[in-house]
């Protein structure tokens, strides 16, 4: 699409057909301008006028390593496709002149980074860097404001810059799953916007705190953190929108129990957890059960172990008053009971020192007889 002449020797072989196709959208997008500027012109119509000028770039799956200079003006481009190529950068120069870009799509590539001035892409709303080899971001993202979709999937980040997320209040969607992330930055929790947040397969180790300032996050997926992720913020449960939550595969023993405060909760998936708290009989029974758990947890009303089975006899002894239930000795005795805190010898038990422990009362103390 920009301009045949451009392509014309690198790919007429091959992708001789899609650089044809190419050419007719631009010229139908040309034709139509004329046609509207040869109407009389008004202030209202300048605004369409400007849009109507724009173009869209389709450079997908031609095998180029590196992009020719352009004979079409970068600023009317308005999408811009690169996916599924052996592209190994991306020039500075090019996306500081892309002005009105909306859409960058360079997914499937050979990319170690991205240019810094991909600040300059105020426009930008969608943008896909996955399946590259990505290790960080560069800074200046924060400076594309109207992004509202960013997929970086399958890349190799360890990081992702610490005050994105301050700058990015337009984001909706995040999604960076398979990569080799310890941490999310705390100002994730300041993208207001953000509706699905995607950190599976990942090295997580812990998520931020105050994550009830997502107050629009209505799916958040975690799964796959595998041995790093062993908890969860209590904040978590504050998350009022949130529609669908997935914290399968980690190394979590108990779910905050302010989960059970989110009503809008639909979906719920903790299997490949040793879960304790609730216990996977109550997660597998429905997601009721599970709010009904952690309420009663919550509220310090949750199950009892159920008590220790006493002997009848015992009980009508020491009510009729055949032991002196009474006395001071023998309530001592009777809290001490027959304990024995570490492993001992058998000549140990047999000195003087241990020779009281086998007195008939100790023996038959109601903690340590008759109570089991």
């Amino acid at each position: 699409m920009i301009c045949e002449e451009s392509y014309q020797h690198q790919c007429e072989k091959q992708h001789g057909q899609k650089e044809h196709t190419m050419t007719m959208r631009v010229d139908h997008h040309k034709h139509h301008q004329e046609r509207r500027t040869s109407s009389p012109s008004s202030s209202s119509m300048t605004s369409n006028l400007e849009e109507e000028m724009l173009e869209v770039v389709n450079l997908s799956g031609m095998a180029l390593l590196s992009l020719p200079n352009p004979s079409l003006n970068l600023a009317h481009i308005c999408k811009l496709d690169l996916s599924n190529n052996h592209l190994q950068s991306i020039p500075e120069s090019l996306t500081a002149r892309l002005l009105n870009l909306m859409a960058l799509d360079v997914r499937s590539n050979q990319l170690k980074s991205l240019p810094n001035s991909i600040g300059c892409l105020s426009k930008l709303k969608f943008l896909n860097i996955s399946g590259n080899f990505l290790i960080s971001l560069p800074k200046t993202i924060e400076y594309c404001r109207s992004l509202e979709e960013l997929n970086a999937n399958f890349n190799k980040l360890i990081k992702l810059p610490d005050t994105m997320g301050f700058e990015l209040t337009n984001l909706k969607k995040l999604s960076v799953n398979s990569n080799k992330l310890i941490s999310l930055p705390y100002s994730v929790t300041h993208l207001t916007s953000l509706r699905t947040l995607d950190a599976r397969l990942n090295c997580l180790m812990f998520l931020p705190d105050d994550l009830e300032n997502l107050i629009n996050l209505e799916t958040l997926n975690v799964s796959q953190n595998f041995q790093h992720l062993t908890a969860l913020p209590s904040s978590i449960g504050l998350l009022m929108n949130l529609v669908e939550l997935d914290v399968s595969y980690n190394k979590i023993a108990a779910l905050p129990d302010s989960i059970a405060c989110m009503r809008r909760l639909r979906k719920l998936r903790v299997e490949g957890n040793p879960l304790v708290s609730p216990p996977m009989e109550v997660v597998e029974q429905s997601l009721q059960a599970v709010r009904e758990y952690l309420t009663q947890k919550m509220n310090g009303t949750g199950q009892r172990s159920p008590t220790k089975k006493k002997s009848w006899g015992f009980g009508k002894l020491v009510k009729y008053g055949t032991f002196n239930a009474r006395s001071k000795k023998w309530a001592r005795e009777e809290r001490d009971g027959f304990i024995m805190p570490e492993y001992r010898t058998i000549d140990g038990l047999a000195s003087p020192r241990y020779g009281g422990m086998f007195s008939p009362r100790r023996l038959f103390s109601p903690k340590t007889y008759f109570s089991r």
